[in-house]
């Protein structure tokens, strides 16, 4: 067998593991065909910006406006924003940018909220306060008054898994989360070298405490990535995400990519949707990121027909992020029975 043969047989494997083809089971749990054209509709708002030095406020404002039902959660509870905080390296986009942050705080009091908390817990560093530092984000909480908690060392109570792809029956959550009227994931729109793109669902990863899973949080890594992204992500249900693109990385993410002048903003209330569009965004195929795939059962939305775009049309700010080989086949287009498939027909 010629090494050719070889390595086509190995990456049509992987876009065929990608998108739940191999095996009738998504986590050991069937899931009809036809559950999948039963996808809630969902709306997802693209803003376009091209700087952090604009009113990002404003911009905001006008996207959660979209989401009217949000206003109501806001108003007198507490709002938990979680950025990606997953650690600080020079020259590289990793963090969600502390002027995107600072602009949340400012709208979600002037919804209402009682009080704003940002919160993370960083997977690869163990020093947080030197990422909050360098990244820029401890000036903007301190201008705004906001205080930080380090999820990764917060109190702690279990929580029962809905999903349970990874079979662990229960996770460990931070009280901080848990008692949250609503939690904003924040993430920095970015690839990644394992699950093909990192974005508001895989940003829930520092909400898992490091004093009770260690760091990088390799104990849920050993479960499957996209199974614990998922068994998170069902678990704490997450109420919105912002996602900043104004600057988005390329190439090996999440940490040593490279800058994409991207200069979008991407939200909405139901993250698989959101995840959906931003990837499509990217010049990636949703059918081959597995954990979006997990989320179908659980109230998930990728089918494009079925999302509302708001805002800024998609096909007007898409671009092609490069992606290194090992999964540069989720950038390759998905045949129309692999995307009936995935999605029902559109």
């Amino acid at each position: 067998m010629s090494s050719s043969f070889k390595q086509l047989s190995r990456r049509d494997f992987l876009k065929l593991s990608a998108t739940g083809i191999v095996g009738v089971f998504l986590g050991g749990l069937g899931m009809p065909w036809i559950k999948r054209l039963q996808q809630p509709a969902a709306n997802v708002t693209i803003l376009k910006e091209k700087s952090y030095n604009t009113n990002l406020k404003d911009s905001l404002r006008r996207g959660i406006d979209n989401y009217p039902h949000i206003h109501q959660q806001v108003r007198g509870g507490t709002v938990v924003l979680k950025p990606n905080m997953v650690d600080y390296y020079p020259g590289h986009p990793l963090s969600t940018h502390p002027a995107i942050i600072a602009a949340a705080i400012a709208v979600f009091r002037e919804l209402g909220a009682r009080e704003v908390i940002v919160a993370d817990g960083p997977a690869h560093n163990r020093d947080t306060e030197m990422i909050l530092e360098k990244s820029g984000i401890d000036d903007a909480l301190k201008d705004e008054k906001v205080r930080f908690v380090d999820l990764n060392l917060d109190a702690i109570s279990p929580v029962n898994l809905v999903s349970n792809y990874t079979g662990l029956t229960k996770l460990f959550f931070p009280h901080t989360i848990l008692n949250a009227d609503l939690v904003v994931s924040m993430p920095k729109l970015k690839t990644h070298h394992w699950a093909g793109a990192t974005l508001s669902l895989k940003n829930l990863f520092g909400v898992i405490p490091g004093v009770k899973y260690g760091w990088p949080k390799n104990y849920l890594h050993w479960h499957g990535i996209s199974n614990s992204i998922a068994d998170v992500a069902t678990a704490v249900r997450p109420g919105f995400a912002i996602i900043d693109g104004i600057v988005g990385m390329e190439g090996d993410g999440p940490l040593h990519g490279t800058p994409v002048d991207s200069g979008v903003i991407v939200m909405g209330d139901k993250l698989s949707a959101v995840d959906a569009t931003a990837v499509r965004l990217m010049g990636i195929y949703p059918e081959y990121i597995s954990y979006l795939q997990l989320m179908l059962p659980y109230d998930g939305t990728l089918n494009e027909g079925r999302i509302q775009q708001l805002g800024e049309p998609l096909q007007e700010v898409q671009q092609n992020f490069y992606v290194i080989p090992r999964v540069d086949f989720i950038k390759d287009k998905p045949s129309l029975w692999q995307t009936a498939y995935q999605f029902g027909w559109q």
